[in-house]
């Protein structure tokens, strides 16, 4: 071989390796849309309308106001786990089992970090990384539940489950 391809493949091989060092958070799937469109997630349906009491004490109106038709996903979750939207906590018995073992006030951090932990290790291969191929499924796959497995578990323990589709099958591309 050749000085001058000697050099080069020298050459190539530092560039891919300092390609590879280059990242600080490896950031395996993307959730965020980059795009300008519409956000199909933000579009939500309305509660049903209905009529006041008595038409003579309708409230003022409020320009730029709430309605009491508009959806409020946050305190509709919030009041069916037992909860009080405007604060405070209807059911004890929950609080109490949810913090049976105890609450970690830096669970949130703690569990950032052991995850950048665990991405960095998980982070795919040379080739994938220089080409920026996706390996969240695979670094997680591990940790991933068999969901046709476990729908058969439950139907032979004869839990009543929703439909679901057949193994292998995926959505059509649009």
């Amino acid at each position: 071989m050749g000085r001058n391809a000697m050099i080069l493949v020298s050459a190539a091989a530092v560039a891919i390796t300092l390609t590879a060092c280059g990242k600080k958070d490896p950031q395996l799937l993307n959730i965020k849309s980059n795009t300008e469109g519409p956000d199909e997630f933000a579009i939500l349906p309305n509660k049903p309308l209905t009529q006041p009491e008595n038409y003579t004490n309708l409230p003022t109106p409020t320009p730029g106001g709430v309605n009491r038709t508009d959806a409020t996903p946050e305190a509709d979750a919030i009041i069916a786990l037992g909860g009080n939207p405007n604060g405070g906590i209807r059911d004890g018995g929950l609080v109490n089992y949810a913090s049976r073992y105890g609450v970690a006030p830096t669970i949130r951090q703690q569990l950032a970090k052991e995850d950048l932990e665990f991405r960095r290790k998980n982070d795919g291969r040379i080739l994938e990384r220089v080409f920026n191929v996706n390996v969240y499924f695979k670094a997680y796959r591990k940790q991933s539940l068999d969901q046709y497995g476990e729908l058969e578990r439950l139907r032979r323990l004869g839990v009543r489950t929703v439909s679901a589709p057949p193994e292998g099958y995926e959505e059509p591309d649009e």
